[in-house]
């Protein structure tokens, strides 16, 4: 069995550091310009060197989301950025524009490019037209199922590799292309600036009757019209495989390092697990969709994969996250000493859990805190405050720390 890739998000660099540790293959992240998640915390070019010689190191690799689609304004931007990231050496740039990728080809060919899900690759004619231009990776549009996949497979050549999303958030929009929020506040979601209006709650107003809001319903189900559940196909990797997907993808540039760490941590044990035994696989399944449910997600569902998605794909009745565990802090070293810079308050006494790269989830008491003076304190009110806490076991680098919230 051909393992394939786990491709996981890095909204910066603490992130990518912590989701190569946890298990991934390769990073992909976002440029400061012209990247679709224009509000994550995008890499400077000295952090991108850094994250790449970090990935090479440990075996994994990086690739530059530049996915916008540019306009006349961005070319200069994108010269700036191509010449930038030639001597950095990524292991590919993400591409969805045209104009970009002729761009790129000609000022840093050395550099393999990967098309975009913003492309809307959908079928196999697409994909043999991108491979005439180069190109060995494409990643597939969110809309295409499985058997669809399967056909593009059977009829590429066999050195090129299928990407596909297999977890984390749907865009109401085909293939991510959105005009919702350019139309609706001016912020433009094929240039990173999505407002998120899929996610809003809706209500009408009659003409005749300004002020006057009535609620909007759908099936009677509720308001949110067009709130869809995340993305989640743990439970169907041996489909996946089957399919010939060379690189599962996660989304996620915005999320925390918990999140990416659970999810990648998950993946990676469920991809390992399945490549060396499908029975050792199969008997684990509710291990993994435990674990992937304990970060900051929506209800889960398959997206398209098995079907044109209906009613039960949507989520009616609200649009927060279910939180299971806080993000309390990533620990790290400091001449042989561990600390974390605190995410969320913890006291002195409470109950937490530590999460580790090996797969081990460790239950211990909060026994003593001491802050960077070697003052003890009962608890860590302060975001970003540097503090050793005593937790009765040895810490390791990358351990992550998190409280259950129920």
């Amino acid at each position: 069995m051909k393992k394939p890739e786990l491709l996981m998000p890095a909204g910066s660099l603490e992130i990518l550091k912590t989701v190569i540790t946890y298990g991934a293959d390769a990073v992909y992240l976002g440029a400061s310009e012209l990247s679709l998640r224009a509000k994550a915390k995008n890499f400077t070019l000295p952090e991108i060197k850094e994250g790449i010689r970090f990935a090479h190191e440990h075996g994994a690799k990086v690739y530059i989301a530049a996915n916008v689609f540019a306009h006349n304004q961005d070319m200069p931007k994108a010269m700036r950025l191509f010449l930038q990231l030639k001597p950095a050496k990524p292991d590919a740039l993400i591409l969805s524009d045209p104009g970009l990728f002729t761009l790129a080809k000609s000022l840093c060919p050395e550099i393999p490019v990967h098309i975009s899900t913003q492309a809307n690759n959908t079928n196999y004619g697409t994909y043999l037209f991108w491979y005439q231009q180069g190109i060995r990776r494409v990643v597939s549009a969110r809309e295409l199922t499985l058997p669809e996949l399967h056909e593009i497979r059977a009829q590429i050549p066999e050195d090129m590799e299928i990407e596909s999303f297999v977890h984390g958030a749907m865009c109401i929009s085909y293939s991510g292309r959105c005009l919702m929020s350019n139309y609706l506040t001016g912020r433009d979601a094929n240039q990173g600036a999505c407002t998120h209006p899929c996610r809003w709650k809706y209500h009408l107003m009659e003409e005749t009757r300004p002020g006057e809001f009535m609620p909007v319903f759908e099936d009677e189900r509720g308001t949110y019209l067009y709130n869809s559940k995340d993305l989640c196909m743990i439970e169907h990797i041996p489909e996946l495989v089957d399919a010939g997907i060379s690189s599962f993808k996660v989304e996620g540039r915005m999320k925390t390092a918990l999140y990416a760490a659970t999810v990648a941590r998950a993946y990676r044990t469920a991809i390992d697990d399945y490549r060396e035994d499908p029975e050792k696989y199969f008997r684990r399944l509710n291990w993994y969709k435990e674990e992937v449910g304990k970060c900051t997600t929506r209800p889960f569902g398959t997206g398209f994969y098995f079907g044109r998605p209906d009613s039960e794909s949507q989520i009616y009745d609200a649009n927060t996250y279910k939180t299971e565990y806080v993000y309390l802090g990533t620990v790290e070293m400091e001449d042989g000493k561990p600390f974390i810079l605190q995410k969320n308050k913890y006291s002195v006494g409470e109950e937490l859990e530590i999460m580790r790269p090996d797969g081990s989830n460790l239950p211990v008491t909060v026994k003593g805190i001491r802050d960077e003076e070697g003052n003890d304190v009962e608890s860590a009110p302060h975001p970003e405050q540097k503090l050793y806490p005593d937790l009765g076991v040895e810490l390791w680098e990358y351990d992550i720390l998190r409280r259950k919230t129920v």
